[in-house]
């Protein structure tokens, strides 16, 4: 794509970093739509990768940027608010690329800059509180073989202990280590984060997720021993089916955005 000098598309960025500003503002309204917001907490990123990112020189010229750059929600914006021109662009120290007069929690950047830094495809990272979810990260056994959605995700499941609100950077190692190539890290006793290659991707392994978690809780409410397991075989059974949840997030994206051009509409402004 051509650009002029002086006179970038959408100001200041390329039509790639627009598209990517509507995906991550609609995964934000989707969030809310779906009841997983809490407040101005928790967060969903994007990596916007170097060749498509144009910031302004010191002369007044445009040009690619030479590192990635990510985006990400400001402080002070609800879920279901966020437009593509609120999200803020850092870098991978979390420093503000643009000058824009925004705040972000700096605890978010700290779990979202380790995975978007370790793996080259995590374009799009969701992090989320929701009841369901906390709950199932709070319960010894984690995310137990009970439903299909569970056994789904299971092999795509890692775990990390938790340390206190994520502010110290020597986490990122940690939470690294911890999730190593899989799409899914429940965080414990905190709540539960995953990656996609496309916003579809990253959302439908969440929407999966928080359908497993809450019928796991429902489950459970009967007692520990009045739940019947999966057994092994049959895990061992639909478990290779668990890489295809990105081609399933293709075919229900379009959806989602005709519900959100309905029900939310104002994300891509």
């Amino acid at each position: 794509m051509a650009h002029d000098d002086q006179a970038p598309i959408r100001v200041d960025m390329s039509d790639v970093e627009w598209k990517a500003r509507c995906d991550l503002a609609a995964l934000y309204r989707l969030a809310a739509l779906y009841g997983w917001d809490d407040l101005i907490f928790t967060h969903i990123s994007a990596r916007i990768a170097a060749k498509d990112s144009w910031v302004k020189q010191p002369d007044g010229a445009y040009a690619p940027s030479e590192t990635d750059h990510f985006l990400i929600n400001p402080y002070g914006i609800f879920f279901n608010e966020m437009k593509a021109s609120d999200l803020v662009k850092v870098d991978i120290a979390g420093k503000m690329v643009s000058d824009v007069p925004a705040m972000i929690n700096p605890a978010g950047f700290t779990i979202h800059s380790a995975i978007h830094g370790a793996l080259a495809d995590a374009h799009f990272v969701l992090h989320l509180h929701t009841d369901h979810m906390t709950a199932v990260s709070a319960q010894k056994e984690g995310l137990l073989p009970l439903t299909q959605n569970a056994l789904l995700l299971r092999p795509q499941l890692a775990y990390h202990d938790y340390e206190g609100v994520a502010l110290e950077l020597e986490e990122r190692a940690r939470l690294v280590a911890d999730i190593g190539q899989k799409r899914i890290l429940m965080l414990r006793n905190h709540g539960t984060l995953t990656w996609g290659t496309t916003a579809a991707e990253a959302f439908t392994i969440m929407y999966f997720l928080e359908q497993a978690c809450r019928q796991q809780v429902m489950a459970l409410s009967v007692g520990r021993d009045g739940v019947l397991e999966v057994g092994q075989a049959v895990q061992d059974k639909v478990a290779p089916l668990s890489g295809g949840i990105g081609f399933v997030g293709g075919l229900v994206w379009p959806g989602l955005m005709r519900k959100l051009n309905r029900e939310a509409p104002g994300y891509d402004a």
